[in-house]
């Protein structure tokens, strides 16, 4: 690789790692919002949400450069690629926290409904997911990713079962349709936030061990 090559694949990971930061900084103010109830959290997310999309397109304009200046194969084929996978499920993510940053200003004009359910114990699980795959992908642990893909399965489980509790909160008590509603809503983003999570983990096991795993059941290591 040429030292040109290299540093622009630098400034790839870097573009990356950045919006990787962000990504995470608004997802935990977003929840902060929600579980302090407080709208002015939830309007300085909704604010900076542009800066991750500007970064997604920074990262795609040097992948699509990259790609046509030096025709990548191998391990810098699958990183180009990977990266702008990874983009994407990081400017997902940054959506679904002003989704959050959204919702949390509806339920605050509200008397909250039943301490949230088990919203913390799902966001807790989503961002350690989260977390854990960008750890994954800067120390190259394709290993540990396996793990991540598996713990999605706890907040799929989570929100099935809020689901149902919220459904029957609104046969019990019919004023509480709009709070239930908002918390269904919330449910969902925080369950995209884990799918995202669990993309990255794929993505990581992808690139340093050139082995897809997306839609498999059961993946052993190896």
């Amino acid at each position: 690789m040429t030292a040109t090559g290299s540093f622009e694949l630098s400034r790839i990971r870097e573009t990356l790692l950045l919006m990787a930061s962000l990504a995470a900084r608004h997802l935990r103010v977003a929840l902060q919002a929600l579980i302090e109830r407080n709208d002015s959290l939830a309007d300085w997310v909704e604010a900076q949400d542009s800066e991750i999309d500007s970064l997604e397109v920074k990262v795609d304009d040097l992948v699509i450069t990259y790609i046509a200046t030096h025709g990548p194969v191998a391990i810098d084929c699958r990183f180009v690629l990977v990266a702008s996978k990874i983009s994407s499920d990081l400017e997902r993510i940054g959506d679904q926290a002003v989704t959050i940053a959204r919702l949390a200003r509806r339920l605050n004009a509200a008397p909250p409904l039943k301490l949230l359910f088990d919203i913390p114990r799902m966001a807790m699980v989503a961002e350690e997911m989260y977390r854990d795959a960008i750890d994954c992908f800067i120390d190259a642990k394709a290993k540990e990713a396996i793990d991540i893909v598996r713990r999605d399965k706890e907040v799929d489980s989570l929100n099935k079962k809020l689901s149902e509790e919220l459904l029957q909160a609104m046969r019990d008590q019919p004023g509480a349709i709009p709070q239930a509603t908002n918390l269904l809503l919330l449910s969902r983003a925080i369950e995209r936030i884990a799918d995202h999570a669990k993309n990255i983990a794929e993505e990581v096991f992808y690139l340093y061990r050139a082995r897809d795993i997306r839609h498999r059941g059961r993946t052993e290591a190896s």
